[in-house]
């Protein structure tokens, strides 16, 4: 691949051809925003005053807020149903969206399952099939939970034997969940439904029970108020919830924010993580096979993330990133658990491992430049084989229960929808297993990794994918997506409302911005708490390289990001409102003085600090919130803050309080409107209708704003020579 640098920025609108995409001749648009009243509260933190005049739209649960959002939604959707094409887009995202999606299979018992959707449910069925030649049967069918599609399933977690399944439910998006079980056979329910269940796994100790986790329920709102003490929890079947045994965690001594509990495969290990933040742990085990067996701790301190992978026996094989940022696999006697004892099986490289075990084999996946490489060793660490993958992009799989004969994985990159494969371990051949037949032809696309130069002259990837032949004149609609945070890398997948958008001509680009996981936990921490603005610095210079590359404008430029990532568009555009045309935060974390005051907000710690750890980190973080960096007098881009009103990750208060401040202080003509969904969370679960309307709004709003009166296409020239497929 080429290396690509950027060392200025091109004129936005210099020679362009493209009808209605200058602001030359953009039509201003007037829209008359809900007043929103002015309460002030001021907060003092180290001995700066602070004055916030929307902290009443926190509360989620007041009239004065929902009447708020009633009318913020009536000026949204006017302005969106005005615009002439929005239908149109809708009908073609529901025409590509209804293709066969179906995931890859997994064996429980005697059967084998796997999640299929027929194309516009709002919700995948979960199908089994008892051997090759039977006909595949309906097994549970979220989309009977409820009429709209908003309840849906969260997770399932069968017995070794198969015969029973505990799967949770999520209502409404959000993150408190349902536990229910069911007889795997006859598929009736089996004891009470556990209710007040929250960031949990679900791990079966054989028949009898299942561990998982949860909070107390909090004082005000369950949807924002803080949830801090974590507890894990033993379920044993045919007694009631308020019977169940806590195991770990609750202590007025020690509390953790994230409890988690796992059993292994063989049943005579429970492993436990705890943890404070979203970045390190602390580990324990408990010997099942001995009764009233104590917890004793394999890791005591936070400052690694480890996990124990598999067992041979009593020989445990942990990944850990302790002494080795990219990661490595050792083993160590459960007699003899803790760090000094460890010796590699694995040991780290210089890229980031991640590993998944099945048929009695590791499978070591690399991210070399966010592009996955597959390994397979034996468990003595010696390497059996690379495995020949489809082509550039991601994979995910190769996970498997010891018993396992075949072991199935997927591809996928931008321009490629996930398809799913069979892979014998003892041979290493694969074969195809399923693949969508999706009218979208990925031979039309292209895929380029590019590397560019951030303010502080780090290189960072980006890779861009676009219609092949595409004229880069610097008059093609761009949308620039980035996260950057919590370890998370972003790796080519398939996505149809990218593909919509790259049929129309359309540029979409992925920066693997400091912060994620891309590179390991270097590249992580250059991104988190006093180097956050590291990541704003890498996603404005990933703008401004698409500008001078003449991949786009300015004009033509859209910014995207959610969650995490809806932080860096508020961040990028109140720091650089001349970058883009569009941003498009969703669920963002947007007031960063108050974030960890709501729900588990405070485990995020690692990666941003808060107000009240120092003066210096208070400072650090007012700095760059987008909620009070919004200025008087500036001319913002055309802004659609997305979110949901069921959202208890990232409260949507984060999303009012920005959106009042733009409508209050913006002094362009450009719009700056919110779209709260009903009935949705942060994103998971969200039925395939919702998701349907909320990008046709998305995309009408982003073309609307750049100038376009008519849907794109693309405007093609002779193939780039210098892309990679």
């Amino acid at each position: 691949m080429r290396r690509l640098y950027s060392a200025f920025i091109l004129s936005a609108c210099a020679g362009a051809l493209v009808l209605n995409s200058c602001t030359s001749n953009v039509q201003s648009t007037t829209v008359s925003y809900p007043k929103t009243e002015k309460i002030p509260v001021v907060d003092t933190y180290f001995e700066e005053e602070v004055v916030d005049n929307y902290r009443w739209l926190e509360d989620d649960r007041s009239a004065a807020t929902e009447d708020w959002v009633k009318r913020q939604n009536e000026t949204t959707f006017s302005h969106l149903n005005g615009i002439s094409y929005k239908e149109e887009l809708k009908a073609r995202l529901e025409k590509l969206w209804n293709y066969e999606k179906i995931s890859r299979p997994f064996k429980e018992g005697a059967y084998t399952y796997f999640y299929k959707n027929d194309g516009l449910q709002n919700q995948s069925v979960v199908y089994r099939q008892k051997g090759e030649n039977e006909d595949a049967e309906v097994f549970l069918d979220p989309n009977s939970f409820s009429e709209d599609g908003t309840v849906s399933l969260a997770g399932l977690s069968f017995t070794e034997d198969g015969n029973l399944l505990a799967y949770s439910i999520s209502e409404g998006g959000s993150d408190w969940r349902k536990i229910i079980v069911l007889d795997a056979e006859t598929k009736e329910q089996v004891g009470d439904t556990i209710i007040d269940v929250k960031f949990s796994g679900i791990s079966w100790k054989k028949n009898e029970g299942f561990y998982y986790s949860s909070y107390d329920k909090p004082d005000g709102s369950e949807l924002s108020a803080k949830t801090d003490q974590h507890k894990l929890y033993f379920h044993r079947l045919g007694t009631s919830q308020e019977e169940d045994q806590l195991v770990y965690g609750g202590t007025a001594e020690e509390k953790h924010r994230y409890i988690g509990g796992s059993v292994s495969e063989d049943a005579r290990f429970l492993f436990i993580s705890a943890s404070n933040t979203t970045s390190g742990n602390k580990l324990f085990m408990q010997d099942l096979s001995v009764e009233n067996a104590p917890i004793i701790a394999i890791v005591d301190d936070e400052t690694s993330d480890t996990y124990v992978t598999e067992n041979q026996e009593s020989t445990l094989f942990l990944v850990t990133d302790r002494e080795a940022p990219n990661k490595r696999l050792v083993k160590a006697d459960a007699k003899q658990p803790t760090p000094e004892h460890w010796v590699d099986v694995i040991p780290e490289t210089e890229n980031v491992l991640t590993l998944n075990t099945g048929s009695g084999y590791f499978f070591a996946e690399y991210m070399i430049d966010a592009l996955s490489k597959v390994y397979q060793y034996d468990y003595k660490g010696e390497l059996v084989r690379e495995i020949d993958l489809p082509g550039l992009g991601s994979v995910g799989g190769f996970g498997g229960k010891l018993s396992d004969e075949v072991l199935y994985y997927t591809f996928t990159n931008y321009n490629t929808p996930s398809s799913s494969y069979t892979y014998n371990p003892e041979t290493g051949e694969s074969d195809v297993y399923w693949t969508p037949a999706i009218e979208f032809n990925s031979d039309e696309y292209v895929s380029e990794q590019v590397f560019y130069t951030s303010k502080d002259g780090t290189q960072v990837p980006m890779m861009i994918t676009y219609k092949r032949g595409l004229k880069k004149d610097g008059n093609n609609p761009a949308i620039l997506y980035g996260y950057g945070g919590f370890n998370i890398s972003l790796t080519p997948s398939f996505s149809v409302t990218n593909a919509i958008w790259m049929e129309m001509g359309g540029i979409y680009a992925v920066p693997n911005l400091r912060g994620g996981g891309e590179y390991g936990k270097t590249w992580h921490d250059a991104g988190t708490q006093m180097n956050k603005q590291n990541v704003f610095d890498d996603f404005i210079a990933a703008g401004e390289y698409l500008i001078a590359e003449k991949y786009t404008s300015s004009d033509l430029l859209a910014l995207r990001g959610g969650s995490n990532g809806g932080l860096l568009v508020g961040a990028t555009m109140t720091q650089r409102p001349d970058l883009a045309r569009v941003a498009l935060p969703a669920v963002g974390v947007l007031d960063m003085l108050r974030y960890h005051t709501f729900t588990a907000g405070a485990g995020w710690a690692y990666d941003y600090g808060t107000s009240e750890d120092s003066p210096e980190m208070f400072a650090y973080l007012k700095g760059y919130s987008p909620v009070h960096n919004v200025k008087e007098g500036v001319s913002y881009p055309a802004t659609l803050i997305t979110t949901g009103d069921h959202d208890d990750r990232v409260v949507p208060a984060h999303s009012f309080k920005f959106a009042a401040e733009l409508q209050d202080k913006h002094a362009g003509d450009t719009p700056v409107l919110i779209r709260i969904e009903t009935d949705a969370g942060h994103g998971a679960g969200t039925p395939v209708s919702k998701t349907i309307e909320q990008y046709a709004d998305i995309y009408a709003f982003t073309l609307n704003a750049m100038g376009f009166d008519a849907l794109p296409t693309p405007r093609i020239e002779a193939p780039d020579d210098n892309t990679m497929k």
